[in-house]
């Protein structure tokens, strides 16, 4: 199942933005999924995963700000990024969780800047 980040753009400080993964196929079938993302000059991270049963756990940079989700129903995964930062300009991704990552897509690219 190949997943892919969509919904990126420019946004200014103190805003807010929604990202979308969609897959290729059924996620009813993958336990855990992540959001990653990777700064300019820096390397990919981990920022926020989901497990099918809905149980979280976020990065200390964007806890309180960010919220994942996923609907197994309709195949997707949402990243809700609210008060954004400089700091989080960035290509994000989605994948699944980090113990069985699989091929990585194009990624969106998220611009915070005033």
């Amino acid at each position: 199942v190949q997943l892919q980040a969509s919904g990126g753009g420019l946004v200014q400080p103190g805003g807010s933005l929604r990202l979308s993964c969609t897959a290729s196929g059924s996620i009813f079938g993958i336990d855990v999924m992540g959001w990653y993302r990777q700064p300019p000059g820096h390397q990919r991270e981990l920022i926020a995963t989901i497990t099918s049963s809905g149980s979280t756990h976020y990065a200390s940079s964007v806890k309180g700000r960010f919220t994942i989700s996923r609907d197994n129903a309709r195949n997707t995964m949402a990243l809700q990024m609210d008060s954004l930062k400089s700091e989080d300009t960035a290509v994000y991704y989605c994948n699944r969780g980090p113990l069985s990552i699989g091929p990585w897509g194009q990624g969106t690219l998220v611009t915070v800047s005033s």
